[in-house]
């Protein structure tokens, strides 16, 4: 079992979580992940590590709730029953930083995909690497780490769908608008909005990376249902990336992977409803 110092919510569907986990933190670098069980029998959950303290031992990890696990994740208390990690590759600007000081690299995060962005701006910037940011979510209430995102980007560029914060309309928007400043980007969000940002890093000849950590979910490479097609080639995210060139990636083979099991995992919602109200146990 794992320490857990606090499990709390801080969107409307979106929690911070914080766990002991000297071993994992040992080593982990920005851009890699770990898999954790809420219970005993509980699904495995991927999940980046959004923040770390090595002398403490510990990680800090960001969720939304989009089904039965993370639904039950929520009501973790004390201790989680297992987590393993550090996961995946780390992101390669962080491992090599000497190598990208002459980039102008911009970060366009997704919703919870800041989660990941996040640690990777923070440590750039230890590293004397100040990048930009352009975050995008669908409404002012939505945005994660606002704060703290701004205390390690250059600059950081909000976009809304609704209009309430920031820009109206979408990160490729801002993105398009500021193109000439950048020679480089990494995107992190959902597969469909890293799709169009790749598009327009291809028309504008800005490279691109991108992070598929929405495909996962064994984590280990077992399971196949992070599989996606890059240059023509299977990768699996969890052991070959989770990052991968965005030129590419085929988004929409992507795409089609993530829906086929989408009626499954709504039954699987109803059942964990149903199996947490029979434990007793609430959950916001």
């Amino acid at each position: 079992m794992y320490q857990v110092f606090y499990n709390k919510k801080i969107n409307e569907n979106s929690y911070e979580m914080k766990v002991k986990a000297p071993l994992c933190v040992k080593k982990a670098l920005p851009g890699q992940f770990v898999i954790i069980m809420a219970y005993s029998d509980s699904e495995r959950i991927p999940l980046t590590i959004y923040d770390y303290d090595r002398e403490e031992g510990s990680i800090t990890l960001i969720y939304q709730v989009v089904g039965a696990s993370t639904l039950e994740l929520t009501t973790v208390k004390d201790s989680l029953y297992g987590i393993v990690g550090p996961l995946g590759n780390a992101n390669e600007i962080c491992k090599n930083p000497d190598n990208y000081r002459d980039k102008r690299i911009v970060y366009v995060a997704g919703g919870v995909g800041v989660a990941p962005v996040y640690p990777q701006v923070k440590y750039l910037k230890s590293c004397g690497i100040e990048v930009d940011v352009i975050y995008g979510a669908r409404s002012a209430s939505l945005y994660l780490i606002r704060d703290k995102l701004e205390k390690e980007a250059r600059k950081v560029f909000y976009a809304t769908d609704d209009g309430s914060f920031g820009t109206k309309g979408f990160v490729t928007d801002i993105l398009e608008e500021k193109r000439e400043n950048y020679d480089l980007c990494v995107t992190i969000g959902p597969v469909i909005m890293m799709k169009n940002v790749c598009e327009v890093c291809k028309k504008y000849g800005i490279a691109s990376i991108v992070s598929m950590n929405p495909l996962m979910v064994d984590g280990s490479g077992m399971c196949g249902a992070c599989r996606c097609e890059v240059d023509g080639k299977p990768k699996f995210a969890c052991i070959h990336g989770p990052e991968f060139d965005g030129s590419k990636v085929n988004f929409d083979l992507a795409l089609k992977r993530m829906n086929v099991y989408k009626n499954e995992e709504a039954v699987k919602m109803e059942e964990m409803k149903e199996k947490l109200a029979k434990r007793g146990v609430s959950y916001e």
